[in-house]
């Protein structure tokens, strides 16, 4: 990546990225993802989520006395390239489970259809439960 661009999100604050079409930039390599040391929780799901979701999420995050600066979203497709880090949480979104080992790992449907699933709510609720022995 061209080393304006790279500047161009560090001004931005941007520290975890993904390329999607990266036939655009033949001399890209694969790289690991550096996730800070502050990330907690990672939220593992097909499309970041609405507005509307990020509410749900937080109310999540709150019952297991995380704060929203202490969670980040990943595509499932880039879990591959996490390297070293200091994750308690892996939460799967509607997407396939993958073990992380020494991480608690939760799963649940799409954050978009636990708005009106009172179970599904629940079944998420009783695995964050069952970490707590």
């Amino acid at each position: 990546m061209p080393k304006q661009a790279l500047q161009f999100l560090n001004e931005m604050d941007i520290s975890v990225w993904q390329v999607r079409q990266t036939e655009y930039f033949a001399t890209l390599e694969n790289s690991t993802i550096s996730l800070p040391e502050t990330c907690q929780l990672l939220f593992i799901a097909s499309a970041v989520p609405t507005e509307r979701d990020a509410f749900l999420f937080g109310k999540v995050l709150a019952s297991m006395k995380l704060l929203p600066e202490q969670a980040l979203f990943l595509p499932s497709e880039s879990l591959e390239y996490v390297a070293e880090h200091h994750l308690t949480w892996c939460w799967f979104s509607g997407v396939a489970i993958t073990e992380l080992e020494g991480v608690q790992t939760l799963s649940s449907p799409p954050l978009s259809e636990m708005h009106t699933d009172t179970q599904s709510r629940r079944d998420l609720w009783r695995q964050i439960c069952s970490y707590d022995h």
